[in-house]
């Protein structure tokens, strides 16, 4: 859980419905196959995007452009950006700001350090069966919301890039189930490119949840949401759980200041309009005063 429906259901031919603008170069890479048999034109469109992808993996630090992501939707697709170590680079950009939480996920990570990621906003809109099954999820007043993040022309966010094994990547797709798997390229604070991208876990929609993460089946979906209440994952009525909101703000600020300020003002509520920071002077305040409960305070800390 770093973690609506705003639009059509998703083709492989279409920019996606979380698009924030039609300038938003995500490129949609959710098979290498398509059904046989395909048009001339699908075929010159599959070489091309193959083509995206070469280009995509071979981009180095030469340039300071923003290179477009790159959607990972098979165990083979995330294969192919393992470094030659045999690790993936996982991008963590709510409670994976936490070392600590981190490590409670992955206990062998390696090599945690801050960076950053041009062109997307981080959003609270995803809620997440989690808050449900420890008890902090409060639906009487919508506060339920886990962190993601979208694609957002002119937003840059303070992140946090760790690697874990190769072994690791089914479960790591199993836990973050409901998301859409991108690879980015971070920076560093200063500005170089990583040579190798990174698993950033997006926004999905609800139709392409079902469709392709649960294949249809209502008895998947409901052992995995339904049974909680949820009817619907992505939305733009709900609230940041309280918990998760207080300890991802700590994550941020025990990362230094420019990243504190960062996730306050480049962080926002489901309405895409109320920064973070915003909310926790208004609507939020008290939020940062209360204690977690002692269950989650031994494991992620006070």
């Amino acid at each position: 859980m770093n973690a609506i429906s705003f639009g059509t259901p998703f083709t492989p031919f279409a920019y996606p419905p979380w698009s924030s603008t039609t300038s938003d170069r995500n490129f949609n890479l959710p098979s290498l196959a398509l059904p046989v048999p395909f048009s001339r034109s699908q075929f010159r469109f599959l070489h091309k995007q193959r083509n995206r992808r070469s280009l995509f993996l071979g981009q180095s630090t030469m340039s300071g452009d923003i290179l477009p992501p790159m959607e990972l939707t098979t165990e083979s697709d995330f294969e192919q950006i393992v470094s030659p170590d045999g690790t993936l680079s996982i991008c963590g950009f709510g409670s994976l700001l936490s070392e600590r939480s981190a490590r409670s996920t992955f206990p062998d990570l390696i090599n945690f350090r801050v960076a950053k990621l041009n062109g997307f906003r981080r959003v609270f809109a995803h809620v997440a069966p989690i808050f449900f099954e420890r008890g902090i999820a409060k639906p009487e007043t919508k506060e339920i919301s886990s962190l993601s993040v979208e694609p957002c022309e002119g937003e840059s966010l303070i992140v946090t890039v760790f690697e874990i094994k190769k072994s690791e990547i089914p479960s790591f797709i199993e836990r973050e189930h409901e998301f859409r798997f991108l690879a980015v390229h971070p920076v560093t604070l200063e500005g170089s490119q990583y040579t190798t991208p990174a698993v950033l876990c997006a926004r999905y929609s609800d139709e392409e949840y079902f469709q392709n993460r649960c294949k249809g089946s209502q008895e998947v979906y409901h052992e995995r949401y339904g049974r909680f209440g949820i009817e619907k994952i992505w939305r733009d009525d709900v609230l940041p759980c309280r918990v998760y909101c207080r300890h991802c703000v700590l994550a941020a600020k025990n990362l230094g200041n420019e990243a504190y300020e960062n996730f306050l003002d480049h962080t926002y509520l489901a309405d895409r309009i109320t920064t973070l920071g915003k909310y926790l002077v208004t609507m939020g305040c008290g939020i940062m005063e209360e204690e977690p409960p002692e269950v989650l305070k031994v494991r992620y800390g006070g």
